[in-house]
């Protein structure tokens, strides 16, 4: 691999292991108030975290960009706190990915929090366990599996991301330019086998990921 495919690849593992620690922040307190409230509005919230999984990356990309752009309500922000814009950055990057990813976070803690018996909790709520402490003694361990799930996908993805990020990101070596758009690139320059090194890495990277997660279900047998 030449220097640009290993910064590239450098660059998106970054970005993939940024996201997923941010979105497991983010996605953590959003899933278990999803998983409990019976508010009205709750189906509307459920949309709006879904949405990216349906949603062309290109428009979701669109809106992003224009939402940090030097116009927008983010970039109003981000300029009023002398932080200049976010588009063609690594952290306009790591802004778009955690809308892009949110979903595939967000909703596998979701169901692991549902599918708790509310008994549980209300069994330590007797014993004068305050909320922390349920959450952190009870419904944390019984949600593991759903962390893991949620923890491979939001990287996978991340991984595999590119009309979010070319949008949002551009082509800027070293800066923003990710494996799917350094691939982007040799395609574009007929450079098949530098193409075909680093979709390799990808696919394999991405499977084996995948593979864990899969692997971990089944039950070990001699």
């Amino acid at each position: 691999m030449s220097p640009a495919d290993l910064t590239a690849l450098w660059l998106t593992l970054k970005l993939a292991a940024l996201v997923t620690a941010l979105l497991l922040v983010i996605g953590t307190p959003l899933a278990w108030w999803l998983a409990h409230t019976q508010r009205r509005f709750k189906p509307v919230i459920e949309a709006l975290v879904a949405l990216p999984i349906v949603l062309p990356p290109s428009v979701l990309g669109f809106y992003l960009l224009v939402a940090m752009g030097p116009h927008g309500p983010i970039g109003a922000l981000t300029q009023a706190l002398g932080l200049g814009t976010l588009p063609f950055s690594f952290a306009g990057l790591v802004v778009a990915s955690v809308f892009y990813s949110l979903p595939f976070v967000v909703q596998p803690i979701q169901q692991a929090f549902a599918t708790i018996p509310v008994g549980l909790l209300e069994a330590a709520a007797t014993l004068r366990a305050g909320p922390w402490d349920r959450f952190r003694s009870v419904a944390l361990p019984l949600a593991a599996p759903g962390f893991l799930t949620a923890t491979i996908f939001g990287f996978a993805h991340t991984l595999g991301e590119f009309g979010v990020v070319l949008m949002v990101g551009g082509n800027i070596a070293g800066e923003t330019r990710v494996v799917s758009v350094q691939i982007y690139d040799h395609v574009e320059a007929l450079e098949y086998g530098a193409a075909h090194g680093l979709s390799l890495i990808l696919l394999g990277l991405s499977f084996s990921i995948l593979l864990v997660l899969y692997a971990r279900r089944l039950p070990w047998r001699l």
